[in-house]
């Protein structure tokens, strides 16, 4: 586990450092007036100087953004998140978390809290948290809205 030290490096800067590497190998020239910078915002869909941002490690991207970054330089959201340490091997050990049950796998109703799954995935960075507990929390919502309409249109079942 990572430990907080006055000259560690913060997880936004590792994030900035393994994109502008993964970026280079993929063929993208960053120095200053290679044009690389405006190519790779306008392939991941976000702005210049959000690009510039996330790649001097002042910032780190918006979770929706993650799978575009990963497929435009060449690797995988786990790879990205696990290299830059934003979240730990352990948490996301191969294709699925056994740890974590779908709610199919689920013999009782969810009772796992946002902040109880954050801490079971190992996610301990104040930034990282926020945005973790903020997504759990907007797709609960959107799911309640979705479960909604299917009650009113009379559907009962739930899709696999």
């Amino acid at each position: 586990m990572e430990t907080n030290h006055p000259d560690a490096t913060s997880t936004a800067e590792r994030f900035g450092r393994l994109i502008t590497n993964l970026a280079i190998e993929a063929g993208y020239n960053l120095d200053s007036g290679g044009g690389g910078r405006s190519a790779l915002a306008r392939d991941i869909g976000m702005s210049p100087s959000a690009v510039g941002r996330m790649l001097s490690g002042k910032t780190l991207p918006m979770p929706h953004q993650l799978e575009t970054i990963a497929r435009v330089v060449h690797t995988d959201v786990r790879t990205l998140l696990v290299t830059a340490g934003v979240i730990s091997d352990r948490s996301w050990p191969g294709e699925t978390n056994a740890d974590v049950l779908s709610a199919s796998q689920q013999s009782q109703p969810a009772s796992l809290s946002p902040e109880a799954a954050a801490d079971a995935w190992g996610i301990t960075e104040p930034g990282i948290r926020s945005m973790l507990l903020g997504s759990i929390e907007h797709a609960i919502r959107l799911q309640e809205a979705s479960s909604r309409k299917a009650r009113d249109r009379g559907e009962t079942g739930t899709r696999g």
